[in-house]
């Protein structure tokens, strides 16, 4: 990995301990409450907002960009939440290498970078080899919340969760019942932008991916033939 494993929590930011090893989340952020999941929180307006509104939730954030996961981590500690705790690295490594299965209630994904040259496609969040380690973050009758103003990719992430097994998928017709959740999300909102949201629900367990999570992660990041390489 190219972008190195870093865990901010109320204690301050530092290397991830104990990465995938058994129980290291409960060390992490120690707790009973159940585990929400973000990927890609930016500067970190929901996940934030929804810590404080929520205390008994632990909330878990996985961000690569540098800058914004030191924002966020400045934003939660001066907010004395305890109830965050917030990664820096690649999300699909984290959830195939190092994030238990099973383990969220909801997973949010807002916005996600829709890489819209052709060449770079490979690297949505969301594709036909990706979605398991994804649903799979779920715990049973958990859920999947997902928003882009991007439509077409919008459109293929809903394919993709639809031709999943088992999983019920609902497109909303309007906003979120709280309105908006990040800062894109309202500034598209007044702007009268359309947005994509859906909601998916897996009816049981998810199933990995027959090949298994690192090997799904290893396809994922070979090259494709003309396509540039990761930076």
């Amino acid at each position: 990995m190219s972008v190195p494993l870093l865990a901010a929590t109320a204690a301050g930011i530092g290397a991830l301990p104990e990465a995938g090893a058994a129980g290291f989340l409960d060390r992490l952020l120690p707790g009973d409450g159940p585990w929400e999941l973000e990927i890609g929180f930016g500067k970190g307006r929901f996940l934030l907002a929804s810590a404080a509104a929520r205390p008994q939730t632990r909330w878990l954030g996985i961000e690569v960009a540098g800058e914004y996961f030191r924002l966020a981590a400045g934003r939660a500690s001066r907010r004395r939440l305890a109830n965050v705790a917030l990664l820096r690295g690649e999300a699909l490594y984290l959830l195939a290498a190092v994030l238990p299965a099973g383990f969220a209630r909801r997973v949010h994904v807002y916005f996600p970078d829709p890489w819209p040259k052709a060449r770079h496609l490979r690297r949505r969040l969301f594709s036909a080899a990706s979605v398991d380690l994804l649903l799979a973050a779920l715990a049973p009758g958990g859920e999947l919340c997902f928003a882009t103003d991007f439509l077409d990719y919008g459109h293929e992430v809903e394919a993709i969760l639809r031709a999943a097994p088992g999983v019920a998928v609902e497109r909303l017709a309007g906003g979120w019942p709280e309105g908006p959740r990040t800062n894109y999300e309202a500034k598209y909102e007044r702007e009268g932008r359309p947005i994509v949201r859906l909601i998916a629900r897996p009816e049981g367990a998810p199933s990995l991916h027959p090949d298994g999570a690192r090997e799904v992660l290893v396809a994922l990041c070979r090259p494709a033939a003309g396509e540039d390489a990761p930076a």
